[in-house]
């Protein structure tokens, strides 16, 4: 149209059909066209065809052409020779070589129509009623391409011709660059585009995105974070300022430097401490920089025979720390003494030493360290002595014994001293009786020595023998009985029998089993990883709750809390919305729960566990813990913010206005979410659209990570938790049945989210009740494909339901089939239609038979 010169087509005929011609517009500026007016002669085939045109990677181009054309009706004497329509051509080719047309070559686009045509009468008034039509040409075989405009007897002129193709722009999302990106060669067809990470960032997880037929980026997945020392401003990565830091790439934003530390660069991963001040190497950069203990004080010994009582008062500075422990080195000790209830990591400050020796100069010195003691090298400034002399005691029990001269009426006994004597031995005491009398009638021997001679014995008859000695203390223990029987005969014996005192018998027990060794060792559960991967830790393996919530949450500071309003009743208290504004973090949005007043210790560890349970896990499709607060009254569990709140209520607020990728997406997003849990080996046991969060960006992450789950005896029972009941409907037949709790039960809930998502929030077994539900899932009846449901999907669901957890799959495969579904959504058109027969679901011996119709939501079960 405003091409200046001449286009110079090829035309066909050269002479009598198609001709360039220069006419002036309804604004009198002059425009380039091209004119055929042959409609008075039948059989008209008169072909235009435009120059090469590059194709330049472009797979399918949209053609559009403004044209006016004559009302047949208005021209005299044509009737059955005027066409009031044009066919459009195109053919492909590598290069421009072609000179003339060759029409066999041209393979249809369409035949055009005129939406308006034009009168004798608009000429006059020099009215231009101009069409315009656009049409779509798939251009994938060659370098280029002809366009061809067949005339077959119109009066037309064609005035303009443009040619282009769609692509998506190129765009930043989730700090990914994806680059300006041709659509595909179908209407339909996703083009699948992997992101690259914009500067100073790294993979959290694949970023990609799919570019649209339409020209619109749909779908992402995945995205970056900006590396440690970076944070995100405005799509990009910039990096901390002098006095911030930011440790780890999954933090929200640069933070300001703890106390007692500073960084003097831009870009800090981490802020050195000020000198004197130290940090431990499981210390987390966020933490600030403390100082060792002073040495303990006031330390005191109270003496009682061969034990000693210390106790002693805290540190007068503990440095900033609370993790402050006690040691106690000892001089003048042998190897068994005995330190209660330890001797080294000691958070108590009394400590009972026994099993010394009697009559004994001891030193004691207790040491006071925390976590940076090492790092700062501090030694005996740390640390008090305190020097005592224990009192007499009573001799230990007689260990070894010796019978020898065994002869009718008398025998010879001998033994060592006891292994502690505690002191002087000023005597032994010898007890012995005839075994048949049981200390009715017993006789006591004293000596000096180490050994007796017992006369005045019955022959043939068995003796219980007892020893102990004595110090000025006092007698110790008799020794363990043993026998001796005297002879028939003159003769002699030798007995040896070594005695092991009751004080010193030690039972040998097997290892513990492994997984109740985990159980009872705490320190065990701080990080558990099993070939590098994170596992799951049950909060309730903790006697204290505190100790398991200081390890998986961290506490925040009330004051920067400020709770803006209610949003919810949870099942502990209030639900509130509100700001968090950490110090030197940016203020964010998140949601509340509080416990009520009046709460039980029961109520509080179970409020609590939550937290300790979500505290482990970290990942973009879990709902993110920020903290907790626990030194003030009410407990509270600060969350992040999810501003379109569950996932069910959400879809049926927004009830068919999402595409079957959107609604893919979501699904995808649980499933890795699961996925993940699954990895760490924890169940959930409540999976169901209520419990699925959604944001902004309708990204969907699991949440309500309550606590263990109990069955009640009773039939009619939903399946109940220790604060609430969950409807039978999402829960797996065996979990009901047999209390089988897996990964697998939490599949067939999965199953039952996505019917959930895919019919926009319906109600699983609308209005049947749990009995009926339980005896219709027995009987094989599963829920049919919800409306307009793609039948891959559907048969996702069946998958998830199958009756043997065996046989269902895991969500690592659930996860791959989604996204196959994504990258080929070609797969999502086929739908079931509005009616489902459900017998392939059922048992072989076909007991019922279940139909579902949409218009009334009602089933029957029949007998066959």
């Amino acid at each position: 149209r405003t091409v200046p010169g001449e286009l110079k087509w090829a035309a066909s005929p050269s002479e009598g059909g198609w001709e360039e011609v220069s006419i002036m517009d309804e604004k009198n500026i002059p425009i380039r066209t091209y004119q055929v007016c042959n409609v008075l002669e039948p059989n008209q085939n008169n072909w235009l065809r435009t120059d090469w045109i590059p194709r330049s990677g472009a797979q399918r181009v949209y053609v559009e052409v403004k044209f006016t054309l004559r009302d047949c009706n208005s021209l005299p004497g044509v009737t059955g020779t005027c066409k009031e329509t044009f066919n459009l051509y195109y053919h492909e080719s590598n290069e421009d070589r072609e000179s003339y047309i060759k029409e066999n070559s041209f393979i249809k686009v369409d035949t055009v129509a005129a939406d308006e045509s034009f009168t004798q009468v608009d000429v006059g008034d020099r009215i231009m009623k101009l069409n315009t039509e656009v049409r779509d040409v798939k251009v994938t075989t060659r370098k280029g391409f002809y366009l061809a405009f067949q005339d077959v007897g119109a009066c037309i002129a064609l005035v303009s011709v443009r040619v282009f193709y769609k692509t998506c722009p190129l765009t930043v999302r989730n700090l990914a660059t994806f680059p300006d990106t041709i659509t595909g060669a179908d209407t339909s067809s996703l083009v699948e585009v992997r992101g690259s990470c914009v500067n100073q960032s790294e993979e959290r997880e694949e970023p990609k995105m799919y570019c649209g037929a339409d020209g619109e980026w749909l779908v992402p997945i995945g995205g970056c974070l900006c590396n440690p020392g970076y944070e995100e401003k405005g799509g990009a990565c910039k990096a901390c300022s002098a006095g911030f830091y930011k440790a780890k790439s999954t933090d929200p934003g640069c933070a300001k430097c703890p106390p007692h530390s500073h960084s003097l660069r831009d870009g800090a991963t981490v802020c050195d401490c000020h000198s004197g001040f130290f940090r431990a190497d499981s210390d987390p950069p966020s933490m600030a920089c403390t100082q060792p203990p002073s040495a303990p004080q006031q330390l005191i010994s109270v003496v009682n025979e061969t034990s000693v009582v210390l106790e002693w008062a805290p540190p007068h500075r503990l440095g900033g720390r609370s993790d402050t422990s006690y040691s106690l080195d000892t001089m003048g000790w042998e190897c068994n003494v005995l330190f209660s209830p330890g001797q080294a990591g000691l958070k108590t400050t009394r400590v009972v030493v026994s099993e010394l020796r009697a009559h004994t100069h001891y030193t004691f010195i207790v040491h006071a360290r925390n976590g940076v003691s090492q790092a700062s090298g501090a030694g005996a400034a740390q640390s008090v002595s305190v020097s005592v002399t224990t009192n007499q005691a009573t001799p230990s029990p007689v260990s070894f014994i010796q019978a020898t001269d065994v002869t009718r009426h008398s025998l010879s006994l001998s033994w060592q001293q006891p292994d502690r004597p505690n002191g002087v031995i000023l005597e032994y005491e010898v007890k012995f009786y005839e075994k048949d009398q049981r200390e009715r009638s017993y006789r006591i021997m004293r000596t000096f020595s180490r050994s007796v001679d017992v006369t005045g014995l019955n022959p043939l008859t068995v003796y219980v023998f007892h020893v102990r000695a004595r110090t000025a203390a006092g007698y110790g223990e008799f020794s363990t009985p043993f026998e001796f029987s005297t002879n028939s005969g003159i003769h002699t014996a030798m007995f040896t029998v070594f005695i092991i005192s009751r004080s010193y018998t030690t039972i040998s027990h097997p290892p513990l089993h492994p997984s109740f060794s985990s159980l009872v060792s705490s320190p065990a559960l701080a990080s558990p990883t099993v070939a590098g991967v994170k596992i799951y830790v049950d909060p309730f393996t903790y006697e204290d709750p505190d100790q398991a919530i200081h390890e998986f949450a961290k506490e925040i500071d009330v004051s920067c809390i400020h709770i803006e309003k209610v949003i919810g009743m949870g099942e502990f208290g209030e639900v509130c919305s509100g700001r968090l504004r950490a110090q030197g973090k940016r203020e964010i949005y998140v949601a509340i729960k509080s416990l009520k007043a009046g709460y039980s210790d029961k109520q509080r560890r179970d409020f609590l566990s939550e937290a300790s349970i979500m505290g482990q896990f970290d990942h973009p499709n879990i709902i993110r813990l920020e903290g907790v607060v626990t030194r003030c009254k009410p407990l509270m569990i600060i969350t992040e913010y999810m501003e379109n709140g569950s996932l069910d209520a959400f879809l049926r607020k927004h009830d068919g206005q999402f595409t079957v990728i959107q609604l893919v997406g979501m699904l995808r997003g649980i499933a890795s979410g699961m996925k993940y849990l699954s990895d760490m080996n924890y169940v959930h046991r409540d999976l169901a659209a209520r419990n699925i969060l959604v944001n902004s960006n309708l990204v969907c992450k699991v949440s309500d990570f309550g606590l263990s789950r109990v069955l009640e005896d009773d039939p009619e029972a939903a399946y109940t938790t220790r604060v609430r009941h969950i409807p039978i409907r999402w829960t797996a037949p065996e979990a009901i049945a047999y209390r089988k709790f897996t990964t697998a039960s939490d599949v067939w809930s999965y199953g039952i989210v996505m019917w959930e998502v895919v019919s926009y929030g319906e109600r699983p077994y609308w209005d049947m009740n749990n009995q009926d539900v339980i005896k219709a899932i027995e009987e094989g009846y599963r829920l049919p494909a919800p409306m307009d449901c793609p039948v891959v999907l559907h048969q996702l669901m069946l998958d998830c339901w199958e009756r043997d957890r065996a046989e269902r799959p895991t969500f690592s495969q659930i996860l791959n089939m989604l996204d196959k579904l994504i990258r080929n959504p070609g797969t999502l058109r086929r739908t079931g239609g509005e009616r489902y027969l459900n017998v392939a679901l059922l048992d072989c011996d076909c007991v019922s038979v279940s139909i579902t119709t949409f218009e009334g939501q009602h089933f029957t079960f029949k007998e066959v």
